[in-house]
């Protein structure tokens, strides 16, 4: 049963309570319908289009870490440490997001990586993942709001808590409308992003060549200042990877928005496509700017009590206090976009961990939603970890961010990893399984077989690397910011193990539901993931490829979709054929 184009999810792996009652004539009406109604109370809504997927991923990446970030990575390593440590992570995270791509396009459901995580590599493992991204959602809500407070300081040092509780209700009450305000606001908000990157680069092309106060040609000469190119030596060079990782962070929630995409077997693809190369370009480009117009010792660049953005110097550079001034009312509003979009991706992880089944791996009550397909209380629960960034006054602003940040960028190369292995056993699956490559929907073939293995490899040598700093000469708390979420993952993965006992209970597929939709339904014969059961006390659920079902969940057109297809197909065929082709590349 559908409406509005949306298939109506069956619980896949669990019973239902009336399948078991009498149906008589007299209440089987009855029945469908307070089914039916107990169905639309826990779904989401595909209310975003591809024009606002794409911005939303564009919007999740830049942001504070691009605008503010690059101030501390260029404090911390230097301008030739950030180029290459940006350049790095960037190779990695396009990998990665090809990998999730695949799977997003071929499983478009609400939790994306954590869900294939449980599907194809371990159920416990994706409960621990599931809830250490709600974490990092939640965290970079508060990173974003410390962060308004930093952006404020340019203005005025009065009560800056006041932007981020103001900053706070309004994104709570967008989030609380409907998805469709949520993909517009953050639409609007990246369009501005965009278009002032586009003119910072002509700006900070102008200044480096002498359109500057000092009307002095500067080139590279900050490269060869005393400490230059490299800050810090090893120790400086390896952190800025995870204030990297920290600015890419966001690029894998496409997938979290895939639940919720029209027509995700043409839009998946697409946004994966383009998204990337974009925000690749606008960040090696700023960075290489920022390296070469801001010395990495500028007065205030990044210390205990605050961060300054090298966007916002830039322009003062170029004589103009009012352009300074714009440059940060629009990192103002980045960091509004990127509460945003953390708030979103947030709630959307905690209604998908309270949504597995047979056995929910969060408060049921997470897992319901509006009419308008909004999991309110996931979203009350996800905003309320907001409140840390009050923590500012205590600590100072621009150490608590930075504390915040090393959290963050954790977190992210966890999820990026975490993406690697659930590719690579997906892959082995439909290999082991005799599945033919051509039924994947989304394939990039250059990635075969070595994409994953590049990611896992090199995200774990990032992982363990980069808090160097922290360990010669050591840092108590700045080494736990690096590396406390390795253990509550294990201790989390293994709480999960002991809670479930895989050994002895069905782990099949858990965390998803069959759309009626999906061509699940023409395999009814598709192979279960049931292990032999077992007494012992304590055993892995590593998921089965042989006998994982590689079909539940897979996406197939609606007449929505088609007709879109079709509507697409005449107009890049039509007179005027170029012109729609370009309006599809960009928007």
């Amino acid at each position: 049963m559908a409406s509005s184009g949306r298939s109506t999810p069956v619980l896949y792996g669990s019973t239902d309570v009336h399948s078991s009652l009498p149906k008589s004539p007299d209440h089987t009406e009855d029945i469908e319908d307070d089914t039916q109604l107990r169905e639309e109370s826990h779904k989401l809504h595909r209310g975003l289009s591809a024009r606002q997927v794409q911005m939303i991923a564009i919007a999740g990446t830049i942001g504070t870490g691009l605008f503010l970030g690059t101030g501390r990575s260029l404090a911390q390593g230097g301008p030739a440490a950030m180029l290459i440590c940006y350049a790095v992570v960037a190779c990695v995270v396009y990998i990665t997001l090809l990998l999730l791509g695949e799977m997003a396009t071929q499983y478009p459901v609400a939790g994306s990586f954590n869900a294939y995580a449980t599907r194809f590599f371990s159920p416990s493992y994706g409960f621990a993942l599931s809830w250490n991204y709600w974490f990092n959602d939640a965290v970079s809500l508060a990173s974003d709001l410390t962060a308004a407070q930093l952006v404020l300081q340019f203005w005025t040092t009065w009560n800056p808590w006041v932007v981020s509780l103001l900053f706070w209700v309004f994104l709570v009450s967008v989030n609380a409308i409907h998805v469709r305000a949520y993909g517009e606001l953050e639409y609007w908000l990246s369009f501005l992003k965009v278009a002032t990157i586009i003119v910072f680069i002509i700006v900070g092309i102008l200044v480096n060549v002498g359109v500057n106060t000092s009307h002095q040609y500067i080139g590279s000469q900050y490269w060869r200042i005393p400490g230059a190119p490299f800050v810090g030596g090893f120790g400086g060079f390896a952190n800025v990877f995870v204030t990297a990782s920290f600015a890419y962070g966001g690029t894998e929630s496409l997938g979290i928005t895939a639940g919720e995409t029209k027509n995700p077997s043409r839009n998946m693809p697409r946004v994966v496509k383009f998204v990337f190369w974009r925000i690749l370009l606008f960040y090696i480009i700023s960075i290489l700017l920022i390296g070469l117009n801001v010395p990495f010792d500028y007065p205030g660049l990044s210390n205990k009590s605050t961060t300054t953005s090298p966007f916002t110097i830039v322009f003062s550079q170029a004589g103009s206090t009012v352009a300074a001034s714009f440059m940060n009312t629009v990192i103002l509003t980045s960091v509004l976009s990127g509460g945003n979009h953390a708030l979103f991706a947030g709630t959307r992880v905690l209604h998908s961990l309270a949504s597995v089944r047979p056995q929910g791996q969060a408060p049921r009550l997470f897992s319901r939603t509006t009419k308008s397909g909004i999991p309110v209380y996931a979203l009350l629960a996800t905003s309320s970890i907001g409140v840390l960034c009050f923590g500012s006054s205590f600590i100072g602003g621009g150490e608590l961010w930075g504390w915040l940040q090393n959290l963050v960028g954790v977190s992210n190369q966890i999820a990026w990893l975490s993406i690697g292995i659930a590719s690579l056993r997906w892959r082995k699956a439909w290999v082991q399984q005799e599945r033919p490559l051509d039924e994947i929907k989304f394939r990039a073939t250059w990635t075969w077989p070595w994409g994953p293995y590049f990611v896992i490899v090199t995200v774990i040598a990032l992982i363990l690397i980069q808090g160097w700093s922290s360990i010669h000469p050591f840092n108590a708390v700045t080494f736990v910011s690096f590396y406390i979420e390795i253990p509550i993952m294990i201790v989390m993965y293994s709480g999960w193990i002991l809670i479930a006992r895989p050994g002895s209970q069905s782990t099949q597929t858990p965390g998803h539901t069959l759309n009626s939709s999906s061509s699940g339904a023409d395999h009814p014969t598709a192979p279960s993931n049931i292990p032999i059961p077992s007494k012992q006390w304590f055993s892995t659920d590593l998921v089965n490829i042989n006998t994982v079902n590689l079909y539940a969940d897979e996406y197939r057109e609606e007449p929505d979709d088609e007709e879109e297809n079709a509507l697409m197909q005449k107009r890049t065929e039509g007179k005027m054929g170029w012109a729609w082709k370009m309006f599809y590349l960009v928007a």
